[in-house]
């Protein structure tokens, strides 16, 4: 299979193909806009790919079977992409962790199915694995109620993801990230799509006596399994974080929303953060819970079982940085189209990939607990 891996010389897209290169029958060409990078990845055949460029991006497509998207932030390129991948035929994986982009490439499932082209949209660590894990904790319910699931900050304490690429510049993780900080996100309320401001506290009590805090973020889970789960209370994705990096993240969020900031100055100044943020930030980080003893990444379900109220909680250790954690499963359920491509369409990853293929695969294993806790509130 002839597989073209966009973006392939940055973090995660160079994560995704170390993996790649591992599977039988694989040909990779290493597509970036920084071909002298692509290089030194010394895997697979470098090519000076610009997204941008609509006549380089669709040359690219194709001479490839598959295209695995890296390149972001997805609020402005993932759409683009899919539709040049439908045009030129090219089944299609992404990493897309933006809401906004991920409903406006789930509009274009007709599209795909009239040309024959499978793309799975959010295939990383959250999205991706955090919806297998979510999928994994419904089994067996008989109705869902809420779905949470959730993604370190810095919870447990570990080295800091460098926020900036070599060229001093905020990455494009960064930037999403301030992105799904401000504005309004999409989350389930009543079993309904709604818009929220982000960074709301919910509270959890969890299988295992977990209980703590973590605070919503926009991010592609809600809009993706409420059609799969259906469940009928809430549903958002959540980040397990200490009081003061979520103080000082709420003070961005603020500037944001005033006009102060734009996504990329506040991932610069994320990364070298100002004294004037830090002290604004001081008085709510004495006031905000924390997280408690809830696992660093997970996925927890509320519903019923045997017509009793129970909760659900998969989860697992850390993968790896924050590269690995995403690349890896890219790979992953690259490994399942090898083997047969999912029909064709726009899908979200619990629609097409094997949960427990692909969970089974991950170099650290997958705890589920349930008992009949009575889950979480919001905030």
């Amino acid at each position: 299979m002839r597989v073209l891996a966009l973006g392939g010389a940055g973090a995660m897209g160079a994560a995704a193909v170390r993996a790649a290169a591992r599977l039988p029958g694989v040909a990779i060409t290493v597509g970036d806009r920084d071909v002298d990078a692509a290089r030194r990845l010394r895997l697979g055949t470098p090519r000076h790919v610009d997204v941008s460029d609509e006549r380089s991006l669709h040359a690219a497509l194709e001479d490839a079977d598959v295209v695995l998207n890296t390149v972001g932030p997805y609020y402005r390129f993932g759409p683009a992409v899919l539709r040049a991948a439908i045009a030129t035929r090219t089944h299609y994986l992404d990493i897309c962790d933006d809401w906004e982009p991920t409903l406006a490439m789930l509009d274009l499932d007709a599209d795909a199915r009239a040309a024959g082209v499978c793309a799975v949209v959010g295939m990383g660590a959250s999205p991706g694995v955090s919806n297998l894990l979510a999928v994994r904790a419904a089994r067996g319910l008989e109705a869902v109620h809420d779905v949470h699931t959730a993604w370190p900050v810095d919870v447990p304490p570990g080295p800091d993801e460098d926020l900036l690429g070599p060229d001093g510049r905020p990455g494009a993780a960064a930037v999403h990230w301030m992105q799904q900080i401000s504005g309004e996100i999409a989350v389930v309320e009543d079993g309904r799509l709604v818009h929220r401001p982000p960074l709301r506290p919910v509270t959890l009590a969890l299988p295992g006596g977990r209980t703590g805090t973590a605070y919503t973020v926009g991010h592609p889970e809600p809009v993706t399994l409420v059609r799969a789960l259906r469940p009928t209370g809430r549903a958002a994705n959540l980040m397990v974080v200490t009081p003061d990096t979520l103080a000082y993240l709420d003070v961005l969020r603020r500037d944001l929303d005033a006009g102060r900031l734009t996504p990329e100055s506040a991932a610069a100044d994320l990364a070298r953060p100002t004294l004037a943020r830090f002290v604004r930030s001081w008085p709510a980080a004495a006031t905000r819970r924390g997280p408690g003893t809830l696992p660093p990444f997970f996925a927890a379900v509320t519903g019923l079982s045997r017509n009793r109220p129970w909760t659900v909680l998969a989860h697992l250790p850390a993968i790896g940085d924050m590269a690995e954690a995403t690349g890896l499963p890219l790979a992953l359920a690259l490994a399942q189209f090898l083997d047969a491509v999912p029909e064709p369409g726009v899908h979200a990853p619990e629609a097409v990939i094997d949960p427990d293929r692909l969970l089974a695969a991950l170099p650290v294993p997958v705890t589920v607990e349930s008992d009949g806790t009575s889950g979480g509130r919001g905030g």
